[in-house]
């Protein structure tokens, strides 16, 4: 069905937009212009597919939380009623005590706050699933003039990650940030600032080369000295509260592609922002909704 939907939705743009490209071409527009019109169609539909697959991916996880939910609401039920059913048999029999039937209904009222409880955080997981794609679709628009090949922003489990190249941050065996690294990590600082609640972590991740020479001593260092440097550019020139900030490595041993190729390890030099879940918050959420 969402290939479908795709499809459909792929095919009403060019509907929508080859006709209006052509008559731009019959009306004397150079085959530059419509060349770029055509380009940015593709950006656009581009840039459409990737976020109808970061919806599908979240809805596919949440369609799981729910289904696990459904679950225990179900055998909840089923307990209600065997247990309801088994006071009503032993009265009738007058088998227990007044204490003991006092303590069965007792049982009853707990199934049915454990049952409350679950619809809260049924809830909750809901409310804070939006947060989480509200704070992604915040930095897609942010950084939507960065090159997709060099970013990468995803929902993983509760938390965001912000995976950036290298390249965009560091000259070659640098641990110094570039000059042009503050033009993405300011659009980042921005989005963070803006959420002055969120906690997070900065990652610096290596390939599996050796480091030579000098005071790195490996990649270790490497990547930990990496992940620093950017807090410091995120705290002194865009004011990012330190407080919010852990600066971790994580070396060569937690890679996105294989090592095998120049391509491959290119992918592995990277820092990872990793905007962690709130647990307090989430918990809050529930406690909210008992209230």
């Amino acid at each position: 069905m969402h290939i479908m939907n795709h499809s459909l939705n792929r095919s009403f743009l060019q509907f929508l937009l080859l006709p209006a490209l052509a008559l731009s071409f019959s009306s004397c527009v150079s085959k530059k212009k419509f060349q770029a019109q055509v380009t940015k169609y593709e950006y656009l539909s581009d840039s459409c597919d990737k976020i109808r697959f970061l919806l599908d991916q979240c809805l596919s996880e949440k369609s799981g939380q729910v289904s696990k939910i459904h679950d225990l609401q179900m055998e909840l039920e089923s307990m209600k009623r065997n247990t309801s059913s088994l006071v009503s048999q032993l009265s009738e029999l007058s088998v227990i005590t007044k204490t003991q039937a006092e303590s069965i209904s007792r049982s009853l009222e707990n199934i049915n706050a454990k049952e409350s409880y679950i619809r809260n955080m049924q809830n909750a997981m809901a409310r804070k699933d939006s947060l989480n794609m509200a704070l992604v679709m915040a930095l897609k628009g942010a950084l939507k003039d960065v090159n997709d090949k060099d970013i990468d922003i995803r929902i993983e489990g509760s938390a965001v990650f912000i995976a950036i190249s290298d390249k965009l941050l560091f000259p070659s065996a640098s641990i110094e940030p570039a000059a042009a690294s503050k033009k993405v990590l300011g659009k980042v600082a921005a989005v963070l600032n803006s959420r002055s609640d969120l906690q997070f972590m900065i990652e610096g991740h290596t390939d599996n080369k050796p480091v030579l020479g000098g005071t790195i001593r490996d990649n270790w260092d490497l990547s930990v000295l990496r992940a620093t440097a950017i807090a410091r550019v995120l705290q002194y020139d865009y004011k990012v509260d330190p407080k919010r900030i852990t600066a971790a490595g994580r070396s060569e041993y937690l890679p996105a592609a294989e090592n095998d190729s120049e391509q491959g390890r290119a992918q592995n030099r990277r820092t990872r922002i990793v905007i962690l879940p709130q647990l307090d918050q989430f918990m809050k959420l529930i406690e909210d909704g008992t209230r």
